[in-house]
């Protein structure tokens, strides 16, 4: 084997995309995946407008609105009532932001990223599980389980939540929320009740949280069901059994229940994230993807995160090649770190404060009501920090929202009752 310019470990969304990335800049890419084969697990993933706008750069974005969905709206509702809380207009977003929202199967994303590698020329080794790091200053080496030494000018560990190479970094490991996820695709002509395909929809309710909307051109229905677990609140390690899951969702609204016997019940996955880390170059290593920020997936930025990774280190890698073709590879690892892991750490931190408003109970649930049901859907103030163009530079990221304390909604259903009064 000739030696590549970059050594990508993990064949994952994040892995494939920077993998493409970087050969559009002429580099000679190697990407190392642990399984027999490249593939995706999971069902729907939703792809905003800041990703949508990397897609359309690299001329994919065609076929993958080909291969899913571009919904009109995405509602909110209460899990307990089904009433409507907010919403948001997906098309006048596409028209503010200048690239659609999407939703796709992730194998169908995933796909779309391998056919690119493919036709790129990427190197694409399949039962390489990378067990070591190693650098000398001018060279970065990935070794397998097996002994096989791959070496690189540099090496990208795309590499997942349970990363090797983080650990070149930083002692840490997972953050167990007790949330877990129930999945399930179903046709959409045995989903046994009519479902709306040109909206997004998310049913919030306390503990729980129920999402669905279409895929593969409106044919399939993809469904998420998420909850918290006593057992893992509890410390054991028997957590998220089907049995918790019904209860989870024994009071939630019809619409919720009919969607309910379409999950897959034999598999769920536990949700942990990862405390935010401000490290993610060691030399000639660098982290990418989940393996620097895996999220809770409240904010679904945890793929397009990964994305808008490689998308920036490969830009980074254009501005500082010269003409001979040489990499300024300091220069270019340096100016990703400069901008990534702040962008990275605010969705982090974000995603948590998300997924708590989400599942409030009691007279927060009814606070938190109000506020959404006041809020001027035809406004952005809430998405114009990640929606928009992903940052190149620091001194390009957008300021963050101003959080709304859910004690103003008393205020707010004190003024609305004061108006109505005779």
């Amino acid at each position: 084997m000739s030696t590549p310019d970059v050594v990508i470990v993990g064949g994952g969304i994040g892995g494939l995309g920077t993998a493409f990335a970087l050969s559009r800049s002429g580099l000679k890419v190697r990407v190392l995946e642990q399984a027999k084969e490249f593939g995706e697990v999971g069902a729907g993933i939703q792809l905003a407008p800041n990703c949508t706008r990397i897609l359309d750069d690299y001329g994919l974005l065609e076929e993958a609105k080909a291969r899913g969905v571009v919904p009109d709206r995405m509602v909110m509702r209460d899990a307990v009532d089904g009433s409507d809380l907010t919403s948001l207009d997906l098309r006048d977003l596409e028209r503010k932001y200048g690239f659609p929202y999407l939703v796709i199967h992730r194998s169908d994303l995933h796909g779309l990223f391998l056919d690119a590698c493919r036709g790129a020329g990427v190197e694409l080794l399949t039962e390489q599980r990378v067990t070591a790091y190693s650098q000398d200053g001018t060279t970065a080496t990935a070794t397998t389980e097996a002994g096989t030494v791959h070496s690189g000018a540099v090496v990208i560990a795309a590499d997942g939540l349970h990363s090797v190479a983080r650990k070149l970094l930083v002692d840490d490991q997972p953050v167990s929320s007790a949330y877990v996820a129930y999945r399930g695709t179903v046709p959409i002509a045995e989903a046994g009740r009519p479902v709306d395909l040109s909206e997004v929809v998310l049913y919030v309710g306390p503990r729980c949280h129920f999402v669905h909307y279409g895929l593969r051109g409106g044919d399939l229905l993809n469904q998420v069901a998420v909850f918290e677990s006593p057992k893992a609140l509890a410390g054991l390690e028997d957590w998220g059994t089907p049995d918790e899951f019904d209860t989870a969702f024994a009071g939630t609204c019809d619409a919720v229940q009919q969607g309910l016997p379409h999950m897959w019940r034999g598999k769920w996955w536990r949700m942990y994230d990862r405390d935010p880390i401000a490290t993610w170059v060691d030399g000639r290593i660098a982290l990418l993807g989940d393996a620097a920020h895996p999220p809770l997936q409240y904010l679904a930025q945890g793929a397009i995160m990964a994305i808008e990774d490689g998308w920036v280190l490969a830009e980074h890698v254009k501005r500082l090649r010269s003409d001979d073709g040489v990499v300024d590879w300091a220069g270019a690892l340096a100016a990703y770190e400069a901008v990534r892991p702040e962008h990275c750490r605010r969705v982090l931190l974000t995603a948590r404060a998300w997924g708590e408003l989400w599942h409030l109970d009691g007279v927060e649930r009814e606070q938190r009501n109000v506020l959404l049901r006041v809020r001027d859907v035809d406004g952005y103030s809430f998405t114009d920090w990640i929606y928009g163009p992903t940052a190149l530079f620091p001194e390009d990221e957008p300021a963050m929202f101003e959080p709304i304390p859910l004690a103003s909604a008393d205020r707010l259903a004190g003024d609305l009752e004061a108006s109505l009064a005779p």
